[in-house]
């Protein structure tokens, strides 16, 4: 399954548009992770740590939006759109979001 960023595939012709498709991702974030970053931000030191997290989380979200995808007998996924929220409470949480069209190519 192909997908992209773009409304459209080069070299291929969207046939058909099966709907919306979208899928989320969260991520709990410790307080003192967040104290500990800051320092380290400071410092110049990368969070290698929360790079893997998020790395995760984008992969679990692209996961869950190409099954939904393939549920709906589509080809590819265009238009996709990434966003980040922080969610909870005391915002101790990273939503990742993702959406996009699910296409037949002919």
């Amino acid at each position: 399954m192909q997908l992209s960023t773009t409304p459209t595939l080069q070299g291929s012709t969207i046939a058909q548009y099966c709907g919306i498709v979208s899928s989320e991702a969260i991520l709990s974030v410790n307080i003192f992770h967040g104290f500990f970053a800051n320092i380290r931000h400071l410092i110049g030191k990368r969070l290698c740590g929360y790079e893997v997290e998020l790395q995760k989380a984008r992969q679990i979200a692209f996961t869950k939006l190409q099954a939904q995808a393939e549920k709906l007998e589509a080809d590819a996924v265009v238009g996709i759109t990434i966003d980040y929220h922080v969610v909870g409470k005391n915002g101790n949480m990273l939503m990742l979001s993702l959406s996009g069209t699910a296409v037949k190519l002919g």
